[in-house]
């Protein structure tokens, strides 16, 4: 396995950067006033808080690193390293992570049309590895790289665009997967999640259960569903196994949208925590408001 040499010392600083707010953020969160808005459909607000959108405003991922405290990490295009932005790598989505493993999806910003894109895997030591995708002729290349998740089992990836589209796109969980490739070469897409219906925007996804993901869109229309900037449930025929399955798309309603400022919403990341069950959406408010990104976090029910 190749590491990435001239990067791995840049990652593991970013990385703590990130880690520091997000503990510090984390107990402001349980802090924080609960207030209601919504409804989403299944699920009840339970609380609310901000952080600052220049580490917050693209994606989030609860991470529990084995031997250490649980944290949430946020990501942020202000938070690119350098050598990954001269490779080119100018866009970052929403992130996971499994099993203390980060993983974070690059959209390629240097080349138009894109050809590619980039997943990268931070190990639980701070080593970070590069796996490129050469876009396939389904995967439309404007915004390629909206956002990654990994099955529970952690055998799968699955990421998507951010247009309107009809299937999500399943990968080999680098390093957890025997069936990935090493790092730098190109991972094979083994097969598509199939909806029966078309989504749009979907910033970010995270599974729930083996059969079911949760997907964040900034839909700006209500032509697909009834709301815009919708909650989706996806709930797949069969757990994934590397191939082709077929899945239900359902609205659970639309993200909240509550703010001091008026104009136009941005729904960002999603996030399910397995261990505690709580769901956290990432909504930046409208200008000049959208210095902070606010954080809603949901329990069933």
């Amino acid at each position: 396995m190749r590491e990435r040499g001239a990067t791995t010392s840049m990652l593991r600083r970013a990385l703590a950067v990130t880690t520091v707010a997000a503990i510090s953020l984390l107990g402001v969160a349980e802090t924080a006033s609960a207030h209601q808005s919504g409804p989403v459909k299944g699920w009840t607000q339970i609380d609310h808080t901000t952080v600052a959108n220049a580490i917050s405003g693209e994606g989030i991922a609860t991470v529990y690193p084995l031997g250490a405290a649980p944290y949430i990490y946020y990501r942020a295009g202000g938070i690119i390293t350098q050598p990954l932005k001269d490779e080119g790598w100018g866009h970052v989505g929403d992130a996971d992570s499994r099993n203390g493993y980060l993983f974070d999806a690059y959209q390629n910003t240097k080349d138009n049309p894109a050809t590619n894109k980039m997943f990268l895997v931070t190990t639980p030591s701070g080593q970070g590895f590069e796996y490129p995708h050469t876009l396939l002729p389904e995967e439309p290349a404007v915004n390629a790289n909206a956002s990654v998740t990994v099955s529970p089992d952690g055998q799968w990836m699955v990421g998507n665009t951010l247009q309107q589209l009809q299937e999500l796109f399943v990968y080999p969980t680098p390093i957890l997967n025997p069936k990935a490739p090493k790092p730098g070469e190109n991972l094979p897409m083994t097969g598509r999640i199939k909806l029966d219906r078309p989504i749009r925007d979907a910033q970010g996804c995270d599974f729930v259960s083996s059969t079911r993901l949760l997907c964040s869109t900034s839909d700006p229309t209500n032509d697909l569903f009834p709301t815009t900037s919708q909650i989706l449930q996806i709930d797949l025929a069969h757990p994934l196994r590397g191939t082709d399955t077929n899945a239900r798309v359902t609205s659970l309603g639309q993200v909240p949208m509550l703010s001091t400022c008026t104009g136009g919403y941005t729904t960002e990341g999603i996030d399910y925590d397995v261990n505690t069950g709580l769901l956290r959406v990432e909504v930046v408010p409208p200008s000049p408001c959208n210095v902070n990104t606010d954080v809603y976090t949901f329990r069933r029910g």
